[in-house]
């Protein structure tokens, strides 16, 4: 007899890189979170995964709904829960993943807590970003979707235009990458991290909550980027059509944004922005 998926467990778990926490959300059964030092890192609904709970990634699914119809052919650097190849492959049936995550321990939990064998056409590789993005064919992917944080914040390596350069090569002619960063006041990194995807892409197109994209408190930015042009407009109303009414900033506007901030490159003395205590409750 074939036995189905166990129910996972809430608790603490040791991984590679320090400890996470399972915690289930009470309004949702099927609903799970992922938390690291006390910051949200995934959630998934193992009955539903096009419930997407954190709004980041709600904005992450608008651009993929927007992209041609059909399945894709998809990378994925930083694992976590796999919230949004789980999501690919429910509403793009077909696709295809490859998941990049260097914590092998983390990448075992979700395998046996949270159904990952669940998702069809996955490959994982325990890797770092760099290194698996390196051993990817040319031209071979349609989606491209960096979210890589260590803790709370995203590493400096994988920000720089020597890696995006390297995406860019990943990507068919008619690919799009997502980003996923965070930023707080005056998003001094954002504007350099756009810059910086402004050096390989054509196109380019950032989207946020109002109160972020205006720099007035720390969050979550999406970035978008391709060689080909963005459907722009119909990401304007579905982001402004969502429960936070977020901004799609592009053209001049995104231009204006960047005011003349230079891109990062390997070497730099930069550091990504970490979120004030208040933000997870962590005072």
């Amino acid at each position: 007899m074939t036995r189905g998926p166990r129910e996972p467990m809430p608790g603490r778990y040791p991984v590679t890189f320090g400890e996470v926490e399972l915690l289930q959300d009470l309004d949702r059964p099927n609903g799970w979170m992922l938390s690291k030092d006390g910051v949200p890192q995934s959630y998934v609904d193992l009955e539903d995964p096009t419930y997407l709970d954190f709004e980041y990634v709600r904005l992450m699914a608008d651009v993929i709904d927007v992209l041609p119809d059909g399945p894709l052919n998809c990378v994925h650097v930083g694992g976590g829960a796999c919230t949004v190849p789980r999501y690919v492959s429910a509403t793009r049936p077909g696709s295809r993943h490859i998941v990049v995550e260097p914590d092998a321990a983390l990448v075992e939990l979700v395998r046996s807590q949270l159904d990952l064998r669940s998702v069809p056409k996955l490959k994982v590789r325990i890797l770092g970003g760099r290194e698996a993005t390196s051993g990817i064919w040319d031209g071979s992917t349609d989606l491209f979707v960096l979210d890589a944080f260590s803790g709370a914040t995203m590493p400096v390596e994988l920000a720089t235009a020597e890696y995006l350069a390297d995406v860019a090569r990943v990507l068919r002619a008619s690919g799009t990458l997502l980003i996923n960063m965070a930023d707080g006041k005056g998003l001094p990194f954002a504007r350099r991290l756009v810059a910086t995807a402004f050096g390989a892409f054509k196109h380019v197109a950032l989207l946020a909550e109002p109160g972020i994209m205006r720099g007035r408190r720390f969050g979550n930015l999406i970035i978008a980027a391709s060689p080909t042009e963005l459907p722009v407009d119909l990401l304007t109303r579905r982001a402004a059509g969502g429960l936070t009414q977020a901004r799609c900033v592009y053209g001049e506007a995104l231009t204006n944004f960047v005011a003349g901030a230079s891109p990062i490159h390997d070497g730099d003395a930069v550091l990504a922005p970490a979120p004030p205590p208040a933000v997870f409750g962590m005072e």
